[in-house]
């Protein structure tokens, strides 16, 4: 599988072509700030467990004409371009295009490029741009994967009041202070519009998201782990998953010639 590798003065990443999917960026002599399973596939054709999948241009099973979460975390990007814009920070843009392939499962003429910049941040950009004759709408979601020391440490703030879809039971319901993990979590807040944190007993992660107002909070826990491919029995206990989306009612309608951009900033 070929990868990016990235160095630089304040932080390093790798990102693999196939999905244009990071699954390592860690702050110079700090713990990688990405979950990654030690036992995923690595293998063409196969969705990595950890970092952060692309799913694109459908957000779970929305589209039963796509398999889950779109084909773009399964697809092969093009690298187009790595900028060093000073010592501590660089910049790499990948870029995916509609193809036989793409046009079968998905009728419309696309150009998806994911800019991704490592410094003492880790940003995303990820823009659709309709190059077809015709509107086409797009859920989305960059279902980053953070480590935690142990589960039951892990709070998430900043979603106090926001209503939320549990995917679990299909109910629609509104937060009530923090965000904590004693059983399984599969979650979709809306109206998210300020900074979210994930604390943890030695850290807190910020994620700030752009042109999306839909955040993901996941944990797959003890029984729907064990079936998770790539995955240990018992690795529920060391992640979160807190995905920058535009998801369900945070639907986008891109028109032709027009774009849209999702951008999540992490650190």
């Amino acid at each position: 599988m070929v990868i990016v590798e990235i160095n630089n003065a304040s932080a390093s990443a790798k990102i693999a072509l196939q999905g244009a999917h990071i699954f390592h960026y860690s702050r110079k002599g700090e713990k990688p700030l990405l979950w990654l399973s030690e036992i995923s596939d690595f293998e063409v054709g196969k969705a990595i467990r950890g970092g952060i999948p692309v799913c694109w241009p459908s957000f779970g099973m929305n589209n039963p004409n796509l398999p889950q979460h779109g084909f773009a975390r399964t697809a092969l990007f093009e690298h187009t371009s790595t900028k060093e814009l000073d010592a501590n920070t660089t910049e790499v843009i990948l870029i995916l295009k509609h193809s036989e392939a793409t046009l079968t499962l998905w009728p419309y003429k696309f150009e998806l490029e994911l800019k991704v910049t490592v410094s003492d941040k880790l940003t995303m950009e990820l823009t659709t741009k309709n190059i077809d004759d015709k509107t086409f709408k797009i859920t989305q979601a960059l279902h980053t994967y953070f480590p935690v020391s142990h589960i039951s440490d892990a709070k998430v703030k900043g979603l106090d009041k926001k209503p939320f879809l549990d995917a679990l039971t299909n109910e629609q319901l509104t937060q009530s202070g923090d965000v904590v993990f004693e059983e399984e979590v599969d979650r979709v807040y809306q109206e998210v519009n300020s900074e979210i944190l994930l604390t943890d007993k030695d850290r807190t992660i910020h994620i700030n998201n752009e042109g999306s107002s839909s955040v993901v909070i996941w944990n797959p826990w003890i029984e729907k782990g064990k079936r998770m491919s790539a995955m240990r029995d018992e690795a529920y206990k060391d992640f979160v998953c807190i995905e920058s989306a535009n998801a369900f009612d945070d639907f986008r309608l891109v028109e032709p010639g027009k774009t849209h951009t999702l951008k999540a900033t992490i650190y």
